[in-house]
């Protein structure tokens, strides 16, 4: 799928959308690709999920948090940003908690 995207989330409430398109193909000893720029305000990469280009509008995102917390939002709703980026708050955290899982349906 050309219109294809993934989903990242960071368990500091943090995640975006970059198109597939971004990530250009490795060899077998190829080092990776940054995905995301991880700081102490988005902390680390919790879940990522690849979302289908034609059905992405209708795709929902459900995210808990450690504590209980819990948002759906339609993934159309998350902005697509460029790859090397820390993202947009998705969920605001109270104090002490953060991201346990997230799942696309």
């Amino acid at each position: 799928d050309t219109n294809a995207s993934l989903l990242v989330i960071m368990n500091k409430g943090y995640g975006k959308k970059t198109s597939l398109s971004e990530y250009k193909i490795q060899g077998r000893g190829g080092s990776g690709i940054k995905t995301a720029d991880v700081t102490p305000k988005t902390g680390e990469i919790i879940g990522a999920k690849v979302l289908s280009g034609d059905a992405e509008k209708e795709q929902e995102i459900v995210v808990i948090s450690k504590k209980g917390q819990v948002i759906r939002c339609s993934a159309g709703e998350i902005p697509s940003l460029s790859r090397a980026t820390q993202g947009v708050r998705i969920m605001k955290m109270r104090e002490g908690d953060s991201i346990a899982s997230m799942v696309a349906l």
